[in-house]
């Protein structure tokens, strides 16, 4: 199969799709990988690390699209990039669909075959190739959440782990998953006081064993919710549902309750949000506040540290790319049902569930394509 890897143009997004180690086992099966020039820059890879490694280097977004069967990329297409997205492709990367429909119809106009890295789930329910991302985004939730709350940049001006003689900061983490777990031991490991909520008492039974002394866990519920956050210095909103829209857990009457100062770091923003009041932002201008509230809503936080970012997402998601380009996509996901749930969009049809229930569009049976 013939692979492509384009730069990525998304604003301050510096991780690429591909490792040169990822390249070269793809070239070992014998597959042609082609990668923009300067595509792997951003993350510390130089063309002729690609270059030793086998893959081939090409001048343009434009010529990668033009040769590849197989798109791998890390975010999802952005305008410029719709119409290089041709009915032969197989995309392979974070869409995201339910949180903007006009990438949903684009790619419904693309006749492409789309599949989301995000909604590629095993058996336990858990997302493999969302799981490095989230261990990122979890642990940076609280360095950027952290930062924020500095007098300077409009912050309550606390300093999370406190210090002899003054109580250490206060950490709501609503979700605990994997984002809500990363995030938790990384401001326990600071010293704060720290709440982790989830509906799922399973789960909260095992944040309570694993977890250091300084963090509590608690059932979620807005009752819950709405008696903590007056009380809260840094808030991580880290609820997913996969492929579809995040439920609003804060909403914007809320805020009138909180301090002025706090922090809220939505991770969820890319799946449309579990805080009402966010809307994506960029590492350019992360932050913007709302009733004296500092809201750090960046959609891909990951991208502020791509080499550490990149290497963690290409472990994850060679695998599967190696399968897809060996047996061709409708074969690869006949096999394995984990890739068989990362389908989205097949040849102008939605065939994920989240996907269409959000935007009241029509659902087909994945099975019927394969």
């Amino acid at each position: 199969m013939i692979i492509g890897v384009p730069k990525e143009i998304k604003s301050n997004e510096n991780r690429v799709a591909l490792t040169p180690a990822g390249a070269l086992e793809l070239t070992r099966h014998g597959h042609t990988v082609y990668i923009e020039t300067t595509a792997g820059e951003g993350s510390g890879f130089a063309d002729h690390e690609y270059e030793a490694a086998g893959g081939k280097i090409v001048k343009s977004a434009a010529e990668v699209f033009a040769k590849a069967e197989m798109i791998m990329k890390v975010k999802e297409p952005i305008e410029p990039e719709y119409d290089l997205i041709k009915p032969h492709h197989l995309v392979f990367t974070y869409f995201h669909f339910a949180s903007y429909e006009p990438l949903t119809h684009a790619m419904l106009r693309s006749g492409a075959v789309c599949l989301a890295y995000e909604t590629v789930e095993l058996p336990d329910r858990s997302l493999p190739l969302l799981v490095p991302m989230s261990e990122v985004a979890g642990r940076m939730a609280i360095q950027e959440g952290a930062k924020y709350l500095e007098k300077p940049v409009k912050g309550r001006g606390v300093l999370l782990g406190g210090v002899p003689g003054v109580e250490p900061g206060k950490v709501l983490v609503l979700g605990g998953g994997i984002v809500g777990t990363q995030a938790a031991k990384m401001a326990a490991g600071l010293g704060a006081q720290v709440t982790i909520m989830d509906i799922s008492l399973s789960r909260l039974r095992y944040l309570s064993d694993i977890m250091p002394p300084n963090v509590t866990t608690m059932y979620s519920n807005e009752y819950n919710i709405r008696r903590l956050i007056g009380t809260q210095d840094l808030i991580v909103g880290a609820v997913l549902i996969p492929g579809a829209k995040a439920p609003h857990l804060i909403t914007k009457d809320m805020l009138k309750m909180m301090r002025p100062g706090t922090v809220l770091v939505d991770v969820a923003v890319d799946q449309g949000g579990c805080i009402e009041t966010c809307k994506p932002t960029t590492h350019d201008n992360p932050t913007y506040i709302i009733d004296d509230v500092v809201h750090y809503c960046v959609a891909n936080m990951p991208g502020a540290v791509p080499y550490t970012s990149t290497i963690a997402l290409t472990n994850a998601t060679l695998p599967y790319a190696i399968q897809l380009a060996d047996k061709g996509w409708q074969q690869a996901c006949k096999d394995r049902k984990d890739l068989r749930l990362g389908l989205n969009i097949i040849n102008g049809k939605v065939v994920y569930k989240g996907v269409a229930d959000a935007f009241n569009l029509p659902y087909e049976n994945v099975e019927n394509y394969l």
